[in-house]
C-alpha cells in the first residue's frame, strides 16, 4: 500500500493507495481540484465545503453523461453487429444460391455437350 499527498482547494490531503495507482490518484486529485478552481473563478468565494459539493455533483454529473452516452453508444454497437450480421448471412445465402445456379448451369451445359456428342456421333455413323 502506497501513500501519496494531494492538495484540493488548497488543502493537503494525504491518501491511501495501491502500489502503482499513485499518478492515477494524484490525477484524479488535481482534476477535482480544477473543478472547485473552475467554479470559484465562476462564483467567486462561495465557501468551501459549498465549493466542494457543487463541483463533486458537476463531476457526477459529468460521470452520468458519460454513462449514458456508453449505454447509448453499446446498444448502437450491437444494433450495428446485428446488421452485420443479417448482411453476412444474406451475403452467404447469396453466395450457396448463385453456386447452386452455377452447378445447375453447369449441368445444362454438360447435358447439352453430351447431346452435341452423341448427335456428332451418330451423323458420323450414319
Amino acid at each position: 500500500m502506497s501513500h501519496i499527498t494531494v492538495t484540493i482547494n488548497g488543502r493537503n490531503y494525504r491518501m491511501a493507495c495501491d502500489d502503482g495507482e499513485e499518478e492515477r490518484l494524484s490525477a484524479l486529485a488535481e482534476r477535482f481540484d480544477g473543478a472547485i478552481e473552475e467554479l470559484r473563478g465562476a462564483f467567486g468565494e462561495i465557501g468551501d465545503q459549498r465549493l466542494t459539493v457543487m463541483a463533486g455533483i458537476r463531476i457526477t454529473d459529468s460521470l452520468m453523461e458519460a454513462e449514458r452516452r456508453i449505454v447509448a453508444l453499446t446498444a448502437e454497437n450491437q444494433s450495428l453487429k446485428e446488421a452485420r450480421d443479417a448482411v453476412v448471412q444474406h451475403q452467404y445465402d447469396r453466395e450457396v444460391e448463385i453456386a447452386a445456379r452455377v452447378g445447375e448451369a453447369a449441368d445444362s451445359i454438360d447435358g447439352f455437350a453430351r447431346s452435341l456428342n452423341d448427335s456428332v456421333r451418330t451423323d458420323r455413323e450414319s
